[in-house]
């Protein structure tokens, strides 16, 4: 199997907490250069002019080990955010998700039942569009950074879907607060299927966005943002494509293109052969970036009826003329979802929705996986 690679070392300045080798000695402060330049994060993020870790993409998570009881994770947001999530694992399971407030730098308390080694998992709960969370600082006994396993590499690009959008009710009901109140991406389907094949994972995924049309506009468009690491058209930043190496590139798009939109808009009727030849240029931008990458393209599930079957077509000669394309590449794999009645918040699939996802799609993705062994 290929294991993830050209991870870059960061050289941000964050102050990081620690104890002396003493287990219950007072806390001590220490500049953490040691730490922060072994810390590993997975999806996409940026150092900013503070030298400090911003998380952007939507299940972006780094971990860390602590000994003792308790961790103080000091975590803020950039002054125009009015709220934003994060989620965490603690020792292997999963714990909650965190409001994190503008303003004053939140604090999030970790805290086990057992004293000794204890191992952190912190992921962003929403998308880049809702703004970046920037970990300050960490405060603990005996902090090291934890680096991803050797495990393969699934990227999943895709929409509010593959974000995990709309799909957690458990604090704010539909219609309740902001658009990202109800994101959960730890539970989305992708994350699930990674957990569940033991293998790494990114999403790479934008709220209404399509191929050449979005939910209610012509763009951006996934193909238009694709290379920028916030995943907006501001033209600030370019991705750093080299530092993950994924076996498989997941695309689930095409959702937002078959849309009607808000109704109010102007909106012509859907364009098939624009949809099937600017995919066709995304996949081999794609391509371009991860050559050796088995490339998987996913329909939706929340399109129904004669539109599903249209999307299956169009689906089927991406698929085909960019095997033409690319004659010594592997083929382009193709699912399609099983027809679903979503329940979540404007017709979005729940956190329960995702977990029949996942494990509808664990079968095709694990097959693939082992055909890079």
């Amino acid at each position: 199997m290929k294991a993830i690679s050209g991870f870059c070392l960061l050289t941000i300045s964050l102050i990081i907490f620690s104890c002396s080798t003493s287990r219950h000695a007072k806390q001590t402060s220490a500049t953490g250069l040691q730490f922060v330049e072994k810390m590993q994060p997975i999806g996409r993020y940026v150092v900013n002019e503070k030298q400090q870790l911003e998380l952007i993409s939507s299940a972006s998570h780094v971990g860390f080990t602590f000994e003792g009881k308790t961790c103080n994770v000091m975590i803020r947001l950039n002054g125009y955010e009015v709220r934003n999530y994060i989620q965490y694992e603690l020792d292997g399971e999963y714990q909650k998700r965190i409001r994190i407030d503008s303003g004053a730098t939140n604090t999030l308390t970790i805290t086990s039942a057992k004293d000794g080694k204890h191992t952190v998992w912190l992921y962003k709960t929403t998308e880049a569009h809702t703004g970046p969370i920037i970990i300050d600082k960490i405060e603990a006994e005996l902090v090291q950074p934890l680096a991803p396993s050797m495990a393969p590499f699934i990227e999943f690009i895709g929409n509010s879907i593959t974000c995990g959008a709309a799909a957690d009710t458990t604090e704010i009901r539909c219609g309740g607060g902001f658009y990202h109140d109800q994101h959960n991406a730890y539970f989305a389907y992708g994350p699930r299927v990674a957990r569940a094949l033991k293998v790494n994972f990114m999403l790479s995924s934008v709220s209404g966005i399509g191929i050449y049309r979005n939910w209610n506009s012509d763009g951006p468009t996934m193909p238009q943002v694709y290379d920028y690491t916030n995943l907006l058209n501001d033209k600030n930043g370019n991705w750093d494509f080299s530092k993950f190496n994924p076996t498989i590139v997941s695309i689930a798009l095409g959702t937002n293109d078959f849309s009607n939109g808000d109704g109010k808009k102007a909106r012509l009727p859907f364009d098939s052969a624009l949809f099937v030849s600017n995919y066709i240029k995304f996949v081999q931008k794609v391509k371009q970036h991860y050559p050796r990458a088995i490339i998987a393209l996913l329909s939706s599930p929340m399109v129904n009826g004669e539109r599903r079957e249209l999307l299956q077509h169009c689906i089927t000669a991406v698929k085909q003329e960019t095997d033409k394309l690319n004659p010594s590449s592997k083929p382009v794999a193709v699912y399609f979802f099983r027809p679903m009645k979503a329940g979540g918040c404007s017709g979005h699939p729940s956190v329960q929705d995702h977990a029949v996802l996942a494990e509808e799609l664990q079968p095709f993705f694990k097959n693939l996986l082992q055909q890079k062994e």
